[in-house]
């Protein structure tokens, strides 16, 4: 039963990395339900501050999740607009079947977005970039975090 267990809590932290560029899975939330699982396991020993300390961070993450790509958006001069269009373009690359149409729905979409807001070529595509350093700085820093939960599990199951 314990296999089954560590298992599923290792498909879990997949999860996790996965999510780190996928808009709809929390990567490091998803990950640290893995994390609570082994936990939960009579077996197996994690401490309690451990839990806590990989919680708080990934909470911290999850919220993070949601500023940074706006923020990127609103250094390189995006507005509400450029905002809204790259979280539509960011679902419709999602569901796209062409490769990297994640990438290219988050900038068109906030190009779109800012165009249709009457703004010039010029900011629309500087908006349109932004959004695309906020999007891979969020990814990375999620990505990371991901990765130091895989090792913090790999670390519980080994001993």
């Amino acid at each position: 039963m314990d296999l089954f267990i560590i298992i599923f809590a290792g498909f879990l932290m997949l999860l996790g990395i996965i999510g780190s560029f996928l808009p709809v899975l929390p990567g490091p939330l998803t990950g640290w339900f893995g994390i609570l699982i082994l936990y939960l396991t009579p077996n197996i020993s994690v401490s309690i501050s451990t839990l806590v300390i990989t919680l708080i961070v990934a909470i911290l993450i999850w919220v993070l999740d949601y500023f940074i790509p706006a923020i990127g958006t609103k250094k390189f001069g995006g507005t509400r607009a450029g905002m809204i269009g790259t979280t539509i373009g960011l679902i419709l690359g999602l569901i796209s079947p062409i490769p990297g149409g994640l990438i290219l729905g988050l900038f068109i979409g906030a190009l779109v977005g800012e165009l249709l807001n009457n703004a010039d070529i010029k900011t629309a595509m500087k908006a349109a970039f932004g959004s695309l350093i906020g999007f891979f700085t969020s990814s990375i820093l999620k990505l990371v975090v991901s990765l130091i939960f895989l090792a913090i599990f790999i670390n519980i199951v080994w001993t």
